[in-house]
């Protein structure tokens, strides 16, 4: 395919973006609910060889099946539309109502995966794996009780804990995130309500629920903390503190903000909220005391924080996000950020680091841009340092919006 600029020759791999793509003349209804088509590009060796897009086939594609039918509910009925990720040799399609779903590095779907058999509910679309112990670190939530349980995979891809997580009813748990010795959990106002069930996602804000962040430690106790209301789809990252402390930043949403969203990704518009999107914000967590400290850190509207995570859960200086039309990098040191403005609308930035990189940012950052009139789409790799441009593939047809993507270098 046509390139811009060069290629790094190392980044030798393929990049693969999930995100949800109706069937032609399908109205989806609610954006999140439709079929997870997994957009893939291989590069090798300074060249981009190809471009292909396949659905994930899970029981809902290809059989219609329900979710919840007079057996209960179906796992491998769903979506798989959110993410993609890769863990001890198996490419994962993911979606938080149900099981993941195998695919192989040319996009064939191979089916629903669920670890030996030992999975039995639903796993999260944004699992952590810690670059230390190469665990993966995942939950699932679901409509009935248990609503939370923790899992964890060791580095070859074996389930060797689950336990439930109590909380006092069935949320939308989104994301997470993990320190070195800790989980910290989102249990957060937006509530399954049964009435919706048929017509879209059936979540909605509930102010009677509360708010509060939890911190589990290893042994399985959770300390939880009371926070202002708001909600949060997508966290960065989270660290231990020189004290102790469970530092945590996250695209925090206010009230307003997420039910203008919500509104807006559901297919109907809200004239009355006047909040437009999320803002990066930090919760400084004490397990010991019991205090919290909340900040917002900016006043930008920001989404799909990514950093380098080989410092997953460990303390970072640098965080990417994307706006309306720019990427944003933040600098945790000295407080300054910096902007790359597209004039296009971009996806997710990955980073992906350089082979014996000298400094955390030292690396690119992927993310598939679609020009604002929706008729052509490129990836575009960013220097991370500097947001400089290296070098952006044309792409044969235009990408629609979609969530969340990985990097998968060659071995």
């Amino acid at each position: 395919m046509p390139v811009t600029g060069t290629l790094p020759e190392e980044l030798t791999g393929r990049y693969f973006r999930n995100g949800p793509n109706p069937l032609p003349g399908q109205d989806p209804g609610h954006w999140f609910t439709g079929h997870g088509m997994i957009h893939g590009l291989r590069l090798r060796d300074g060249r981009a060889e190809w471009y292909r897009n396949r659905w994930v086939r899970t029981r809902e594609f290809t059989d219609s099946a329900p979710f919840l039918g007079p057996n209960g509910i179906d796992l491998t009925a769903v979506a798989a539309n959110t993410s993609v990720v890769q863990h001890a040799g198996r490419i994962l399609a993911l979606v938080e109502n149900g099981l993941p779903y195998e695919m192989t590095p040319e996009l064939d779907t191979v089916g629903p995966w669920d670890f030996g058999g030992r999975l039995t509910t639903a796993m999260t679309a944004h699992p952590k794996q810690d670059p230390v112990t190469g665990e993966l670190h995942f939950f699932g939530y679901g409509f009935f009780a248990p609503y939370l349980t923790y899992h964890r995979l060791s580095a070859t891809g074996e389930l060797v804990d689950s336990r439930v997580v109590d909380v006092p009813g069935p949320t939308m748990i989104h994301d997470f995130a993990i320190t070195e010795n800790h989980v910290v959990w989102l249990d957060l106002p937006v509530v399954f309500d049964m009435d919706l069930v048929g017509r879209g996602m059936p979540y909605r804000w509930d102010d009677s629920y509360g708010a509060r962040l939890g911190v589990m430690d290893r042994g399985g106790r959770v300390t939880w903390f009371e926070v202002d209301p708001c909600y949060v789809f997508h966290v960065g990252n989270a660290r231990e503190d020189a004290a102790g402390r469970v530092v945590l930043d996250a695209a925090r949403y206010s009230p307003g903000a997420f039910a203008e969203t919500w509104s807006h990704i559901g297919g109907s518009a809200n004239p009355a909220a006047g909040a437009d999107g999320a803002r990066l914000h930090r919760w400084v967590l004490d397990p010991a005391s019991g205090a919290v400290r909340e900040e917002q850190l900016d006043d930008r509207v920001v989404e799909f924080p990514t950093f380098n995570e080989d410092r997953l859960g460990r303390t970072s200086r640098f965080l990417y996000t994307v706006s309306s039309d720019a990427v944003v990098k933040y600098d945790a040191v000295t407080g300054v950020g910096r902007t790359r403005d597209l004039g296009a609308r971009p996806g997710e930035a990955v980073f992906v680091p350089a082979s014996g990189a000298r400094s955390e940012d030292d690396g690119w950052l992927l993310s598939i841009v679609t020009d604002h009139a929706g008729e052509g789409s490129e990836l575009l790799v960013l220097g991370a340092a500097d947001l400089d441009h290296v070098a952006s593939v044309r792409l044969p047809r235009r990408v629609p919006a979609g969530f969340h993507g990985s990097w998968i270098a060659d071995r």
